[in-house]
């Protein structure tokens, strides 16, 4: 369960940037996951709010948006969704791809008072 993992570095970052900014109350905070951390969200944000219970954040509200998994052909540049692409480009039929898009763990914002 890395949700867990997660839920506790990412009040870590909050908290801290909470105090950087002299908030008294964060309300809201905004991140986005790639769909390749296959995180639950139902358990991540209960891990959230278990890691912030006796804090400046309790009560705030996680907004967690999943970002789809996403290719690029290095070769022609197009784009491809996880589920559109097998080995290889479509278009060029490269087997030139890259991940551009599905791992990522960002803190878009937090918000406060």
């Amino acid at each position: 369960m890395h949700e867990l993992q997660i839920a506790e570095s990412l009040a870590e970052i909050v908290l801290k940037v909470a105090k950087r900014e002299k908030l008294r109350k964060v309300t809201l905070v905004n991140i986005q996951f790639g769909k390749m951390i296959q995180i639950v969200p139902e358990i991540f944000q209960f891990a959230f709010q278990e890691s912030v219970k006796e804090t400046i954040a309790k009560n705030s509200q996680i907004n967690l948006e999943i970002m789809p998994i996403l290719f690029r052909c290095n070769s022609c540049l197009k784009e491809y969704d996880f589920n559109e692409i097998a080995n290889y480009c479509n278009n060029c039929k490269t087997g030139n791809l890259e991940l551009i898009n599905g791992k990522e763990m960002l803190i878009k914002s937090i918000e406060g008072e």
